[in-house]
């Protein structure tokens, strides 16, 4: 069932953007072993816009949705992935027109690389390790978006606190520290780990040490 908010919004510059209140797509994130995340990404069927190309489930945002749930609405659509299935975490507006159009990218975390069902829109779906995403050929918008979006694998001590399994069990999980961009906490992998977390500690960065600290309300929020 089509929507209000199919149509294109055009701008004064003379350029249309798809969607008549604006877009959402949804950045969907789960673990890989050994630490790490995959990216769900879709590949564009030949006949729609910049076609071949990969990106991001979206679409329309129609009159009377918030982004995040036009970005969810649009995963379950193009990629079969049931809302209770994934966690939102956050959003970005990663585009943005003349006409007041914007695309926003909501980053949401699923316990596992879920199962995906495509629909016409995509020629495929498939689960890319972080670090591989820039190696397929991207959607423009996407492509100029991802720096902004790609989060840092950041393995996490639990020791010391009170209850380490209360927070193991909350990761692995997005995390968006606003201005500083993106980290994709876990607990597995060697090496020493890369944040530390307390029970009062704010958020910083403390770049001599490259230790990041956390309070645990940030984490099991």
């Amino acid at each position: 069932m089509r929507g209000d908010g199919d149509g294109w919004a055009d701008s004064p510059d003379g350029t249309r953007q798809w969607g008549r209140f604006g877009a959402a797509g949804l950045l969907l994130r789960a673990p890989l072993a050994g630490g790490g995340s995959a990216v769900l990404l879709q590949h564009r069927a030949w006949w729609s816009h910049q076609g071949g190309t990969w990106a991001l489930p979206g679409g329309a945002r129609d009159s009377h949705e918030t982004t995040v749930h036009a970005a969810v609405r649009e995963a379950e659509e193009e990629a079969g992935i049931a809302p209770d299935s994934i966690r939102v975490r956050g959003s970005r507006v990663t585009a943005t027109a003349p006409s007041g159009w914007t695309y926003t990218t909501v980053i949401a975390d699923a316990p596992a690389r879920l199962k995906t069902r495509r629909n016409l829109e995509s020629k495929s779906l498939r689960w890319v390790p972080e670090d591989k995403v820039t190696s397929r050929p991207l959607h423009p918008g996407f492509a100029a978006a991802w720096p902004s979006l790609r989060a840092t694998p950041t393995r996490v001590s639990v020791d010391g606190l009170a209850d380490p399994a209360t927070v193991a069990a909350a990761l692995p999980r997005t995390l968006d520290l606003d201005g500083r961009g993106f980290v994709w906490l876990h607990t597995e992998g060697d090496g020493e780990p890369a944040a530390h977390i307390t029970e009062t500690v704010p958020a910083a960065r403390n770049l001599a040490e490259n230790v990041l600290l956390l309070t645990l309300a940030q984490v099991l929020s």
